[in-house]
């Protein structure tokens, strides 16, 4: 699993400019069922997205794709972390220590 952390690199109005292209790259993301949940963080300096797989090189191929980071407005920090407890809702992306 992977906590992915949004840091705005411009403006706000530039990156309410690139807004409505990375709503739909988000829902794209969610019809594949990579990520789970995403917003804005508060203060509004960037987002975080909670994304689910096992390749940490599929997670940096999907953010470079980031209309935002293509824009150049935010820069991406990628935090691979095992989700070894969960919720029951999130059970079946539950992981095992091995």
């Amino acid at each position: 699993m992977f906590v992915l952390e949004l840091t705005y690199t411009a403006p706000l109005d530039a990156v309410d400019a690139v807004l409505p292209d990375h709503v739909a790259w988000l829902e794209r993301q969610y019809d594949k069922g990579l990520f789970l949940a995403s917003g804005r963080k508060n203060p509004r300096d960037g987002g975080v997205i909670l994304a689910v797989t096992g390749d940490r090189a599929e997670i940096e191929e999907v953010v470079a794709t980031d209309p935002f980071a293509v824009a150049g407005v935010c820069s991406y920090r990628v935090i691979e972390f095992l989700a070894t407890k969960t919720a029951p809702e999130l059970e079946r992306h539950r992981q095992t220590l091995g």
